[in-house]
C-alpha cells in the first residue's frame, strides 16, 4: 500500500532548485548555439530538451521506488556500465580522437556518465556493512579500491583523463566521509604523493601539452593555449552586470570553442556578467548544502553514505569545471551539471537529483 508520509516528506525545494538550474541551462545553452554567427546550430538546443524530457522520466524512476533496493541491486547495475564501457571501446563512435559514445538512433550515450553513479551505489553499499568508528584500514579498503580502479581504467583507455579523475574523486570523498584509519590514511598520503610525479611518463602527449598550458596558457596562445585565454577573455568582458542575454561577442564571433560543452560558464559569464555568476555559483552552493543536509538527516547508513556520494559527484564536476573555463585547473572536459550540453550528462545528473529526493523523502523510515 501506497505510504502517505512519502507525499508529506517529498523534497519540494531540492526538485525546485534543480528545476531552476535545469532552466538557466537551456537559457545557456539557447544563447551559446544561437548567437554564433553564420551557422547557428539550434539542433543542439532541441537535442538537450528532448534529454531533458528523458532526464525527467528517468528522475522519476530514481525517486519511485525505494532506494535501500539498490544495496540488492547495486552490483549487477555496477556490472551492466562495466560492460558497456567494454563495449563503447569495441564498438563505440570515434570522435576527436576518443571512443566515448554509443550510439542510439539519433542520439549517443557515454557509458562513462552512468558509472560515476554505479560506483556510488557499490561503495555506499560496502562501506555501510563494514561503518565502524576506528576506521577503515588498508586491507579493508582493498575492495573498494578494486571496484574503482576497474573502471577508471576502462575510462582512460577511451581515452578520457577528466571523468577518470572525477571517478576518482567522487571514490575518495566517500571513503574520507567513513572515516579512514589513522595509520592507513598516513600511508595512503604517502604512497599517493610518492606514485603521482610517475604518473607524468604514463600521459599522453596532448595530456601533458595540457598540464603545460594551465601553467602558463601564453606559451602556445594560437594553439593549446587558445580555449583557457579566450575563456578567460569572456568572463572578464562580463565585467559587473554583463553583455546581455545573446549579446557575448567573444561566443557570437565564433572566439570561444567548445562554448555550448566545456566553456558554456564563459557564456553564462559574458551575458550575465559577476552578478549572474554568483548567483549561479550560489544556487550551486546551496544544491551542495542541501544534499549534505539529506545526508545528514538519513537515519542508516546507506543512505547516508548514498547521498554524500551524489553530492561530491555535483560538487567536483562545479569545481573543475568552473575552474577550467577560469584557467584555474587545466582543461580536462568535464561539463557542467545542468548547464552544458549532453545527454549523457543531464541523464546521470538527473538521476542524482531523483536519488537525493528518494533518500530526502524515506529519511523517516527504519525499516
Amino acid at each position: 500500500m501506497f505510504d502517505r508520509r512519502l507525499l508529506h516528506y517529498f523534497d519540494w525545494g531540492l526538485l525546485a532548485l534543480a528545476v531552476l538550474l535545469s532552466s538557466i541551462g537551456m537559457l545557456v545553452l539557447y544563447s551559446a548555439v544561437t548567437a554564433e554567427t553564420p551557422a547557428p546550430q539550434k539542433i543542439i538546443f532541441y537535442k538537450q530538451f528532448v534529454w531533458f524530457s528523458i532526464a525527467l522520466v528517468a528522475m522519476t524512476i530514481a525517486f519511485a521506488f525505494n532506494y535501500k533496493l539498490l544495496d540488492r541491486w547495486g552490483q549487477p547495475v555496477y556490472v551492466l556500465c562495466l560492460l558497456l564501457l567494454v563495449w563503447v571501446l569495441l564498438f563505440g563512435k570515434y570522435i576527436g580522437g576518443s571512443r566515448r559514445w554509443l550510439l542510439l538512433g539519433p542520439l549517443s550515450l557515454q557509458p562513462s556518465e552512468p558509472v560515476k553513479i554505479a560506483v556510488i551505489i557499490v561503495l555506499a553499499k560496502y562501506y555501510s556493512k563494514d561503518a565502524n568508528t576506528r576506521g577503515f584500514t588498508l586491507k579493508e579498503l582493498l575492495q573498494p579500491v578494486v571496484l574503482v580502479v576497474i573502471p577508471f581504467v576502462l575510462i582512460l583507455k577511451q581515452p578520457d583523463l577528466g571523468t577518470a579523475g572525477l571517478l576518482l574523486l567522487i571514490a575518495c570523498s566517500i571513503t574520507v566521509f567513513v572515516k579512514i584509519e589513522k595509520r592507513s590514511f598516513i600511508y595512503l598520503v604517502v604512497s599517493c604523493a610518492a606514485v603521482i610525479p610517475m604518473v607524468w611518463f604514463f600521459l599522453k602527449e596532448y595530456q601533458k601539452r595540457r598540464i603545460l598550458i594551465f601553467l602558463n596558457p601564453d606559451r602556445d596562445p594560437l594553439g593549446a593555449g587558445y580555449h583557457i585565454i579566450q575563456s578567460k577573455i569572456a568572463i572578464g568582458s562580463g565585467m559587473i552586470s554583463g553583455k546581455g542575454f545573446l549579446k557575448g561577442t567573444q561566443n557570437a564571433l565564433s572566439f570561444l570553442p567548445e562554448e555550448h560543452t566545456d566553456f558554456i560558464f564563459s557564456v553564462l559569464a559574458e551575458e550575465w556578467g559577476l552578478v549572474g555568476s554568483v548567483i549561479v555559483i550560489l544556487l550551486f552552493l546551496v544544491l551542495i548544502v542541501w544534499g549534505l543536509h539529506v545526508a545528514q538527516s538519513c537515519r542508516e547508513p546507506f543512505g547516508t553514505i548514498l547521498a554524500v556520494g551524489v553530492t561530491s559527484m555535483f560538487f567536483w564536476q562545479v569545481v573543475i569545471n568552473i575552474g577550467m573555463t577560469m584557467g584555474l585547473m587545466p582543461v580536462v572536459g568535464v561539463p557542467l551539471p545542468f548547464i552544458s550540453y549532453g545527454g549523457s550528462s543531464v541523464l546521470t545528473t538527473a538521476i542524482g537529483i531523483g536519488l537525493l529526493l528518494n533518500v530526502s523523502m524515506r529519511r523517516f523510515m527504519l525499516e
